[in-house]
């Protein structure tokens, strides 16, 4: 079946764009808004409405698959691609990017997704076609493999990079946003598996020693305790955006830093707690660093907490990079920012046969599409955990990715023996592409 037609429509994102400079150098929140100004390229106000691109691809039978183009709410920080406008970039999609799908078997879908991936970045009308994109259009790419061969994107990748798919849904990640207490709640009611983000976004918030986050971390274990399902046995797993390197600053294997992770150990305890984006160096070679450094620090001081890196690792060169490095026990592939589905599979997979896991994440700024697309990318590579998404106020999105998963499973189980993960058109060996390398420490 081929691809007969593209086209592309501007539309809403689950939530804001918010300039992440401004946000650390003190802009002020006031109601939802923030005072001060952006301090970011592309942005106009610090907080901005989100927004994303609608692909619709049409097949020869008729019928027609989507895929969003999202980009990550705090676009153009760390490393990452500029604000996404889809007025500027829908030319681009029905332009250069059609003229190359146009007329291709829409079941292969590596095949289609590699080619979309080398579309000669002077024809996007810029230096690069954006990673949102690479993203929007790899899973409409991704959906129309999985109508045309008659099975979920699960199955499609499972095929594609000759993997064994998860049996059980993957451990969803829920986000707190600024309601971390009353979401908190309700995750724990829910008996989510991992929680609760928290969005520790400034020194007000983490505290002037820290302390903040340490009388968060025990509040919600006693309410753990209080609030959750029985025998329920959460990962608590905090995004501090950088804010303790402003608290403690370099060096980060030093007896003041390692105790204080200790302290937030004993206040999660009896529950695991892993750390996200604990300093920002302001670059990949130097966050690597630290970020080993830190490591290193905490695994000789005996201290149980996790490190998962977030900032300056975006791309799949990146994540390849911290994972080579043994930077970080838990990397997060932020889906949008390494361009199209495919991507993100990859860069899970490479996390196989090292020491660190590999968490599927995205941004609270993507669409119900893009995370659909993502709860399959998390089956089929059998990630450590998957972020709730989209949107802030954590209900919708943690039903949104567990609904997709359960009913991916289920029609796999529904499906004759084999059926369902049998190779194809897009069939290959994981071998194939993975590089080599990505032995941790």
């Amino acid at each position: 079946m081929r691809i007969e037609e593209i086209r592309a429509v501007p539309g809403l994102s689950g939530f804001f764009f918010d300039d992440q400079r401004a946000i650390k150098d003190g802009a002020t929140q006031r109601g939802f808004a923030y005072d001060g100004q952006p301090k970011t390229d592309g942005f106009e106000r610090v907080r901005e409405a989100g927004e994303c691109l609608i692909v619709e691809l049409e097949l020869a039978d008729g019928s027609v698959v989507t895929g969003d183009c999202a980009a990550v709410q705090y676009s153009g920080a760390g490393g990452r691609d500029p604000l996404f406008r889809a007025s500027e970039y829908r030319p681009v999609v029905e332009g250069s990017v059609a003229d190359t799908l146009r007329g291709r078997d829409a079941t292969l879908f590596r095949e289609n997704a590699e080619a979309l991936e080398a579309i000669d970045p002077a024809r996007s009308g810029g230096d690069h076609l954006h990673t949102a994109v690479r993203y929007g259009v790899s899973q409409a790419l991704l959906n129309a493999a999985a109508r045309a061969r008659g099975q979920t994107p699960t199955a499609v990748l499972a095929a594609a990079y000759d993997t064994d798919p998860a049996t059980t849904p993957v451990p969803v990640f829920g986000q707190s946003g600024d309601e971390r207490r009353t979401n908190a709640e309700k995750m724990l009611i829910k008996g989510v598996p991992v929680l609760p983000h928290g969005l520790f976004n400034s020194v007000e918030k983490v505290g002037e020693d820290g302390e903040g986050l340490r009388e968060y971390l025990a509040w919600l274990s006693d309410r753990a305790a209080e609030l959750g399902p029985e025998n329920y046995a959460p990962r608590f797993h905090v995004d501090v955006y950088g804010i303790l390197g402003k608290v403690f600053g370099p060096p980060y294997d030093r007896t003041e830093v390692t105790d204080y992770f200790e302290t937030l150990r004993e206040a999660a305890a009896p529950y695991p707690l892993q750390v996200e984006g604990p300093m920002d160096a302001g670059g990949r070679t130097a966050q690597i660093e630290q970020m080993a450094e830190l490591r290193d620090g905490l695994a000789d001081a005996g201290v149980d907490v996790d490190v998962v890196a977030d900032e300056w690792c975006n791309t799949f060169e990146d994540v390849r990079a911290f994972v080579d490095a043994g930077a970080a026990d838990v990397v997060q592939v932020k889906t949008p920012d390494l361009g199209g589905v495919q991507r993100s599979a990859e860069a899970v997979l490479y996390c196989d046969g090292t020491d660190t896991r590999a968490y599927l994440g995205g941004t609270c700024n993507e669409t119900v599409t893009s995370a659909r697309a993502c709860a399959h990318v998390a089956l089929a590579t059998d990630a450590a955990q998957v972020l709730a998404k989209p949107g802030m106020g954590f209900d919708e999105g943690f039903m949104v990715v567990t609904n997709e998963m359960r009913r991916a499973l289920a029609r796999a189980d529904a499906a004759p023996t084999g059926s369902e993960s049998a190779g194809g058109p897009s069939g290959g060996s994981r071998e194939a592409w993975r590089p080599t390398g990505g032995a941790g420490r």
